[in-house]
C-alpha cells in the first residue's frame, strides 16, 4: 500500500478563502509592503485567518525571491554574560517579530575572529539587518562587512561615525539623579564616578557633565574633594564612601555613578554606624535588577532603558538604516525607591 504524503499545511490560497480576500492582498499584508492600500480591518482578517489556521510562509522562497531572508542578525561581545544582556534582547526580538522576523543572535565574548566568522555566517543567510550590540556603552570599532547590509550600532557608537547608533543618554541621566537630590534639599553632593574622564568612556563622562551642569544651574561650585574616581566596583563605592562620609565636613547625599558603587556605599554606611537615607541620601545609575531593588533601602536610580533601545535598533534596520553616523540618545527613566530624603538638620 503507498503512503499518502503528509500535508504541507494551510496555503496562501486557504488563507485568502478564509479571510475573503485575493491572495495578492494576503501577499501584500504579510510582506508589509510599503503604498499598499488596504484597511486596518482588512489586515486584521488576513492575520486572524493566519492564525487560526497557522499558515506559515515558505521562508526558502522568500530568500530566493526577495534576496534577503526573514532575519534580523544580533551580534554581541557579551550577550550571554552581561547582567543586562536578556533585556537588550527582549526589546530588539520582540520588535523584530512584531514584523514577523526572527533575530539570529550571537554571542563573540569580544574574540575577534569568532565576531568575523559569526558575521560572515549571517551575511550568508541573506539577513534583512544587523544589531551589532555592546553591552557597556562605549565607542567601537566596526567590522567593515557592516557597510554591506543596513546595520545598527547599539548601546554604544561607532568610533568613526558611520553606522546609526542608539545609546543612553547619559548626560541627562546624571543631571537627573543630581538633580533629584538638590530638589530633596541638599547642597553638598558628591560624585562618586566609574572611570576618569580621560578615559573618554561615555558614561563617565556623559553623567558627569550631567552632575556638573546640575550642580552649576542650582548655584553650587563643584568642589573637588567631592568628586571621586573609582572603577564602577562595590570596592571603589565602599572606600570612597568611607573617605567621604569620615571627613570633617561630610557630604549630606551621594550620586553613585552605578549601583555597584551604591552597593559599596551602602556598606561604607553600615560599617560607620550611618543611617541611609537619614545620615546620607545615596542615589545610584543602571537599575540593576539583581541589586536595586534588594539593597536595604531599595536604590533610588536611574533605569538604562535596554528594552527599548533594543526595539529601537530594529525600527531603524526596518526603516532602512541609512549610514548617517547619526547618535540617537535615550532617556534614562528615575526609578524612585527609598534611599533619598531631605538633609538632616544640623545641631
Amino acid at each position: 500500500m503507498t503512503k499518502s504524503r503528509p500535508s504541507s499545511g494551510p496555503t496562501m490560497h486557504d488563507v485568502a478563502a478564509a479571510a475573503g480576500v485575493s491572495q495578492a492582498t494576503v501577499s501584500l499584508v504579510l510582506n508589509s509592503a510599503s503604498g499598499s492600500r488596504f484597511s486596518d480591518e482588512t489586515r486584521k482578517r488576513v492575520m486572524d485567518a493566519v492564525q487560526q489556521l497557522g499558515y506559515r510562509t515558505n521562508a526558502h522562497a522568500k530568500t530566493l525571491r526577495d534576496g534577503i531572508s526573514g532575519i534580523i542578525g544580533f551580534l554581541g561581545d557579551a550577550v550571554a554574560t552581561a547582567p543586562f544582556a536578556g533585556k537588550i534582547i527582549e526589546g530588539a526580538q520582540e520588535r523584530a517579530w512584531e514584523d514577523g522576523l526572527l533575530l539570529l543572535t550571537m554571542n563573540t565574548g569580544g574574540d575577534k575572529a569568532l565576531e568575523a566568522a559569526s558575521l560572515d555566517s549571517m551575511l550568508s543567510y541573506k539577513v534583512a539587518g544587523v544589531v551589532y550590540a555592546g553591552m557597556y556603552h562605549r565607542r567601537l570599532d566596526v567590522p567593515e562587512a557592516l557597510s554591506t547590509v543596513p546595520s545598527v550600532v547599539l548601546n554604544s557608537q561607532d568610533r568613526k561615525l558611520r553606522l546609526p547608533s542608539v545609546a543612553p543618554n547619559e548626560e541627562l541621566g546624571g543631571y537627573t539623579a543630581t538633580r533629584r537630590l538638590l530638589d530633596a534639599g541638599h547642597e553638598r553632593v558628591a560624585m562618586i564616578n566609574i572611570e576618569t574622564l580621560e578615559s573618554e568612556l561615555p558614561a563617565a563622562v556623559g553623567r558627569y557633565n550631567g552632575y556638573t551642569k546640575a550642580m552649576a544651574e542650582a548655584g553650587l561650585s563643584i568642589r573637588p574633594e567631592l568628586v571621586r574616581f573609582g572603577s564602577g566596583n562595590e570596592l571603589d563605592g565602599f572606600t570612597h564612601t568611607m573617605d567621604l562620609m569620615t571627613d570633617d565636613n561630610p557630604p549630606s547625599a551621594i550620586f553613585c555613578a552605578n549601583d555597584r558603587t551604591a552597593w559599596g556605599a551602602y556598606q561604607a554606611a553600615t560599617e560607620l554606624h550611618l543611617s541611609i537615607p537619614r545620615d546620607v541620601s545615596i542615589i545610584g545609575f543602571d537599575n540593576q535588577e539583581t541589586l536595586a531593588p534588594h539593597l536595604r533601602p531599595g536604590l533610588t536610580t536611574l533605569e538604562l532603558p535596554f528594552v527599548e533601545m533594543g526595539r529601537r535598533a530594529v525600527d531603524l534596520i526596518l526603516q532602512g538604516a541609512e549610514p548617517d553616523g547619526r547618535v540617537e540618545f535615550m532617556t534614562c527613566p528615575l526609578i524612585e525607591r527609598n534611599s533619598v530624603t531631605h538633609p538632616k538638620e544640623k545641631p
